[in-house]
């Protein structure tokens, strides 16, 4: 019986909710659903408090656990905040770029109208607006 089943097997015969067991271990009640649906396994630490509340060994609890799965699922759930930080850090990127080149627009139009009000007002000043 796989560790997915095992559980969910031992919450029904104490007759306890997934809530009831999630207050228990300090989780929430969709940790418990997710580690009977196994799509995601406990930590060192729940597993303990696992065996603890249900009176048996770590060995007997999570005995047939796939080791190779688990692996599998955590370097999966690394490279997904992994992704997500690299787009994070892309937006943050674009939004300075973005930021910088408004304000450079913003600076040279400002200049070209600073320009054009200059030369409304003194348009007889000949080195002014002498082209070479």
């Amino acid at each position: 019986m796989k560790f997915n089943e095992k559980l969910l097997a031992m919450r029904k015969k104490q007759g306890l909710s997934q809530e009831e067991l999630g207050m228990e271990l300090q989780v929430s009640r969709q940790t418990i659903s997710k580690w009977e649906a196994g799509q995601s396994y406990p930590d060192f630490q729940r597993l303990v408090m696992l065996s603890d509340y249900f009176g048996m060994s770590l060995d007997e609890l999570v005995k047939d656990i796939d080791v190779q799965d688990v692996r599998d699922k955590n370097l999966t759930d690394e490279k997904v905040a992994s992704i997500f930080c690299d787009i994070q850090n892309v937006k943050y990127t674009v939004g300075k770029w973005w930021k910088i080149i408004c304000c450079v627009t913003l600076v040279v139009l400002i200049m070209m109208a600073l320009s054009f009000v200059v030369h409304l007002m003194f348009p007889d000043i000949e080195w002014l607006w002498r082209t070479y």
